[in-house]
């Protein structure tokens, strides 16, 4: 018996996806609740499990179609019937190749693909294995089912490892072979839809907004001398690792108090202001850049927001952010410091009115008291949407991050 497989709810106001990857091919075994297929939406990734134990039966959509909520993507037939069938098709064509002439012993050996065996592989792992020339059938994927992703194939490429060998004909001696040239391959890959969303809204926001970017800098000493003492005591209390984004999520929380407008935002002619901070954070995925959400960030502590981050690195980095994770939000932090970033100006996450971007910390001479001293330095930049917010409250309510974080008492007494 045929089981459907159909397109399941994305979410609201989500009705359609992209068929990113299958991981089962037909006359695979599947097992109940496993993943079949990967659908791509706006936002996130999806896995579709299956809804039976069986065999992987035909696929009614392929890869890159676009499919709606409901629409049927495929069939699992169910215990092992299924499994009969190929086993007798492939009887016939054995006896054949056993009546078929022997291929000459000098003729390559087909591959199961074009992607080396019977290994699947993404579009950007596909175009990493080809740029650096590998055998990816020799790289352990550490994946989902023992997919391989792009950090596998830079640890071979890093080591050395899973070459690819040269198919050079029998017949043609290496003298007479013409010396390699410049490459000038291409590839097109099809944008993802993750992709083709984050460009659609960052173009909207240039075309829609009055976009325009303030910047100070802050003196890290006092923050980076309390973690550095209370690091230690602070994982093994908590069980996370202490770091800056606490601190400057906490600040930002406490300026937003102060200078609401920042966390407004425009809805036809009204203004809609929020008693409650709801922090994008801007996390790196596989697929591109994510803006999970921290809810109510206003009553959390340090400890509860960096547990929060953590959860979301973890969940992104394994695919599983969910279209919860990433609803609404009030105002970003992008954190682009940890790609060596010294100075950049964001652009806000549309329907909010502002973000904050923050850089790597370096040592840079300052003066204090008269004197020429080397301080740990960040450089802060808020962008934010010039038609709500004034110039003035923009200043202020950077001059109040910088503050709370040059003197982290603030964040304890409120001030």
């Amino acid at each position: 018996m045929a089981t459907e497989v159909k397109v399941p709810t994305l979410g609201e106001s989500v009705t359609e996806a992209t068929v990113g990857q299958w991981l089962k091919k037909p006359g695979e075994a599947v097992k109940a609740d496993e993943p079949i297929v990967s659908l791509e939406t706006d936002k996130v990734a999806v896995d579709v499990p299956s809804p039976v134990a069986g065999v992987m039966g035909d696929l009614v959509a392929k890869e890159g179609d676009t499919v709606e909520v409901g629409a049927l993507l495929a069939y699992v037939n169910e215990g092992g019937a299924a499994a009969a069938a190929p086993a007798a098709a492939a009887a016939p064509a054995a006896k054949a190749e056993a009546a078929a002439p022997a291929p000459a012993a000098s003729a390559p050996a087909a591959s199961d693909d074009e992607e080396g065996g019977s290994l699947t592989l993404s579009p950007a792992v596909r175009r990493l294995v080809l740029e650096h020339g590998l055998d990816p059938s020799k790289i352990k994927g550490t994946g989902k089912d023992g997919r391989l992703t792009k950090d596998d194939v830079m640890a071979a490429v890093a080591a050395g490892t899973a070459k690819a060998a040269a198919a050079t004909p029998a017949s043609a001696p290496a003298a007479d072979a013409p010396a390699a040239g410049p490459s000038r391959k291409q590839e097109r890959v099809k944008m993802t839809r993750l992709r083709q969303t984050v460009a659609k809204r960052l173009k909207e926001a240039q075309n829609n907004a009055a976009l325009l970017t303030t910047y100070n800098d802050v003196d890290m000493t006092n923050v980076i001398e309390a973690r550095a003492k209370y690091k230690d005591l602070f994982e093994k209390k908590h069980g996370v690792r202490l770091g800056f984004m606490g601190f400057f999520t906490k600040a930002v929380c406490m300026a937003l108090k102060d200078i609401p407008g920042v966390n407004a935002q425009i809805e036809s002619d009204e203004i809609v202001y929020n008693d409650f901070a709801d922090i994008s954070v801007a996390v790196s995925a596989p697929t591109g850049l994510v803006v999970p959400v921290i809810r109510n960030a206003e009553s959390l502590s340090v400890a509860a927001i960096e547990k929060t981050i953590g959860g979301f690195g973890k969940k992104a980095k394994e695919g599983k952010l969910t279209m919860e994770d990433m609803k609404g939000g009030t105002f970003t932090i992008s954190n682009g410091g940890v790609f060596g970033s010294l100075l950049s100006s964001p652009i806000i996450n549309p329907p909010q009115s502002a973000v904050l971007g923050l850089h790597r910390i370096e040592d840079r001479p300052v003066v204090r008291n008269g004197q020429i001293v080397i301080r740990p330095m960040m450089y802060l930049a808020l962008s934010y949407d010039h038609r709500l917010i004034d110039g003035r409250e923009a200043v202020t309510f950077l001059v109040a991050v910088k503050n709370a974080i040059e003197d982290p008492t603030r964040l304890l007494i409120d001030l």
